[in-house]
């Protein structure tokens, strides 16, 4: 008779076997997957932003050695790339800073080293002076840390008594006004990264404002309290569509190909500034939510509603952010939430609890901003809702 077969790790002193989880390889693929989508994803929208920066340096280089004619004109194709980067933000900014800051730096070490010479404590001294020379005119950080930099290169390149501090100015110069030629020539898009962002903020609205929702429809605190820590997370998504948009209104400025696009820009930051309103109004929606779900308060049966068919409106404002930002047919939806909900009506609200009333005030608060998002006045956005 063959002996029972016994189970791997059945006892003390048998070695288990490990297996993979069938679901284990599948997740790491996915998860690479992801990840390499992410990267991809980096690299096509950074892609001009970096075309732009090799062009910027290569001309810079031409510019000052083939046709001014020095002999290393290693501050030029610096200064064309950190002008530009790959920031869209700020361009021209940077590259005033950074002629100027280049500018003090090379000045500063060029009048002492020729007297104290080269060393530890002339680099020390020069480079200390320079940034407090910087800092004293209230320069940026691009200008203060250029000054620094600036000066130590003079201190260590340049022998005491050299020439070249004038040519390294005129090669940040060169430097910076490629640039924005560059970026005048070879201009991105400047609506691109605002619309992304804008999507982006409003699907983290419309997830809000369905995760608050379902708490009140499940009486869970704690799901309430995660669309509180979601929409507190938001802030950097805000202040990324707010320098989006800056740097949209500086490629209209330099590049004359997109000048036309300014009035798209101008209904956007009108967006933005809405979708931010809306975003703090659906914080203090989940607060209050998740106050009165942990108090045990009662909530009107209707309102869990309301606030899935707001988030719906808001889907149907992120699907009209086409190219051109035409965003009017987004309004019937925002309109129908308040027109047809019985809960917000004035008569409604006047019977509600104290909880329940600040939840309604602020997703009528919501949808004024929304409608303001699509273009109307506060007057006309105020009447749309009032209409009957």
């Amino acid at each position: 008779m063959p002996a029972p077969r016994r189970r791997v790790g059945a006892g003390p002193g048998v070695a288990r076997t490990s297996t993979a989880r069938p679901g284990t390889g599948r997740q790491l693929l996915a998860r690479t997957r992801q990840r390499l989508d992410a990267a991809l994803r980096r690299l096509r929208t950074s892609a001009l932003p970096i075309v732009q920066c090799g062009v910027a340096a290569g001309a810079a280089w031409l510019v000052a050695h083939d046709l001014v004619g020095h002999e290393r004109p290693f501050f030029a194709p610096i200064a064309a790339v950190i002008s530009l980067g790959v920031s869209l933000a700020n361009r021209t900014r940077r590259a005033v800073e950074l002629v100027v800051g280049v500018g003090l730096g090379v000045l500063v070490a060029d009048l002492l080293i020729s007297v104290i010479g080269s060393g530890w404590w002339q680099i020390t001294l020069v480079v200390m002076l320079a940034m407090a020379g910087a800092v004293f005119f209230d320069g940026g950080s691009l200008l203060i840390n250029q000054a620094g930099a600036s000066a130590v290169l003079v201190a260590t390149l340049l022998t005491p008594g050299q020439a070249g501090g004038l040519d390294r100015c005129v090669d940040a110069l060169i430097g910076g006004g490629v640039g924005l030629v560059v970026a005048a020539v070879l201009p991105t898009d400047p609506v691109g990264p605002v619309r992304r962002t804008s999507r982006a903020l409003l699907d983290e609205l419309a997830a809000v404002l369905r995760g608050v929702a379902d708490a009140l429809r499940d009486r869970d605190a704690d799901a309430a309290l995660a669309a509180l820590r979601r929409a507190r997370r938001t802030q950097p998504l805000i202040d990324s569509l707010r320098g989006a948009l800056h740097g949209g209104r500086e490629v209209t400025t330099v590049s004359p190909l997109h000048r036309r696009r300014r009035r798209v820009l101008a209904r956007y930051a009108e967006l933005a500034e809405r979708a931010d309103y809306a975003m703090r109004n659906a914080r203090v929606v989940a607060r209050r939510a998740h106050s009165a779900l942990l108090d045990g308060e009662p909530s009107v049966p209707e309102l869990p509603d309301v606030l899935a068919e707001l988030a719906c409106a808001v889907d149907r404002l992120t699907a009209e952010l086409t190219r051109e930002g035409d965003l009017a047919r987004a309004r019937t939806a925002v309109v129908d939430v308040v027109v047809h909900a019985k809960v917000m009506s004035d008569d409604a609200v006047a019977l509600l609890g104290t909880s329940e009333q600040v939840l309604v005030a602020q997703l009528r608060s919501i949808a004024l901003d929304l409608l303001q998002a699509t273009g109307l006045s506060r007057t006309e956005a105020r009447a749309a809702m009032h209409a009957s």
